[in-house]
């Protein structure tokens, strides 16, 4: 997998491609990241890359000249890429986009700056638009490198085991259990007993069950959508019920 990002802070990706697990499927040859400077395309004495909106307002546009030059050459040097402009107004990033996105040839990123590109750019040149959250960032490059790392993920040989990417939260459809390691016991607290067991079987149930409590919690609204099976419905119901009975109690009490 190629990422061909497109920005006008190269330097921004240094501390990315400089460690952790980016760096690993680097040097592993799953991935490479190849940084693209906008401002090379400006064509002008000041290398201008950017200018005031038509119709007023506050802030600059980034021009369609520059832009459009960088991405014609992104795309002529990764034809077969996937373009991705970062924005606020992007599709939600979440994991079933980057399973998605693992799954292309390449990826052209797009890292918008100011109060955004020109808009006959993006209508002729990008693919879809990505946005990491309802917030405003200072330009797109965070959002590239969160891309970057979510995807590299999921390219076979970037991690230790498969399974690993398989096993994270979300790409089961939900959170994911609690972990624990060594020591046993720290400041009081234990690790669950069931876990030193040996039974894979109770273990992989535990964990399940705990993936549906934690998710149920902090995040209900991912189940909506998320399969669930025979057992899951009948933890949930159980789950339910003594969650009744709890209240009835109390509530009997006062």
């Amino acid at each position: 997998m190629n990422f061909t990002v497109l920005t006008l802070f190269p330097e921004m990706f240094s501390a990315l491609l400089a460690g952790g697990i980016v760096k690993r499927a680097i040097d592993r040859h799953c991935i490479s990241v190849e940084l693209i400077n906008i401002r090379d395309f400006a064509r002008d004495r000041h290398r201008t890359v950017d200018d005031r909106p038509y119709g007023g307002g506050c802030g600059m546009v980034m021009k369609p000249e520059p832009l459009t030059e960088t991405i014609r050459h992104a795309k002529k040097k990764h034809p077969d890429a996937y373009t991705l402009l970062l924005t606020p107004q992007g599709r939600p990033f979440n994991q079933r986009m980057a399973q998605k996105l693992a799954g292309c040839a390449g990826l052209i990123l797009v890292c918008g700056r100011y109060e955004g590109i020109d808009e006959r750019v993006r209508e002729h040149l990008v693919d879809d638009e990505l946005s990491i959250g309802d917030y405003v960032l200072t330009g797109g490059e965070l959002a590239a490198m969160v891309a970057i790392d979510a995807v590299s993920r999921l390219i076979p040989g970037t991690l230790g085991s498969d399974h690993s990417a398989q096993e994270d939260s979300f790409s089961t459809g939900m959170l994911e259990h609690p972990q624990y390691t060594r020591p046993r016991s720290f400041e009081g607290a234990n690790v669950p007993e069931l876990l030193l067991s040996g039974d894979h079987g109770a273990i992989r149930q535990w964990r399940r069950q705990a993936s549906l409590v934690r998710t149920v919690l902090r995040r209900p609204d991912i189940l909506m959508d998320q399969p669930l099976t025979t057992g899951d419905i009948e933890f949930l119901k159980k789950l339910q019920q003594d969650i009744k009975t709890i209240i009835g109690k109390h509530s009997t009490a006062s």
